[in-house]
């Protein structure tokens, strides 16, 4: 990892503020259409904050409070499987990068 004078990725992450939704996540995957297009190696390479998880049986694990609202996910998902949106007002993340 490399360190500069803004510290590490891992530490510019850690200062950034998440309220989590527990009420509604912000994202939701169609696992059956996900199962039909093998979706899961590539959401899970995809996403820098490593929302995506594979489960044992086979399905894809959400963990959308880590999420760092790129969209990044969204935009290599096959059609139909990801059902995406911004977090509910006052909710997600709030940068405090600077």
């Amino acid at each position: 990892m490399n360190t500069n004078q803004f510290g590490t990725v891992t530490e510019r992450l850690d200062r950034n503020h998440y309220e989590t939704d527990v009420e509604q996540s912000h994202i939701t995957v169609d696992q059956a259409a996900a199962r039909a297009a093998d979706a899961g190696p590539l959401l899970v390479r995809i996403c820098p904050a490593h929302v995506y998880s594979i489960q044992a049986d086979g399905t894809i694990g959400v963990m959308a409070a880590a999420c760092l609202e790129c969209g990044a996910c969204l935009a290599v998902a096959p059609p139909g499987v990801l059902s995406w949106r911004y977090p509910r007002s006052g909710m997600g993340i709030t940068y405090r990068e600077g």
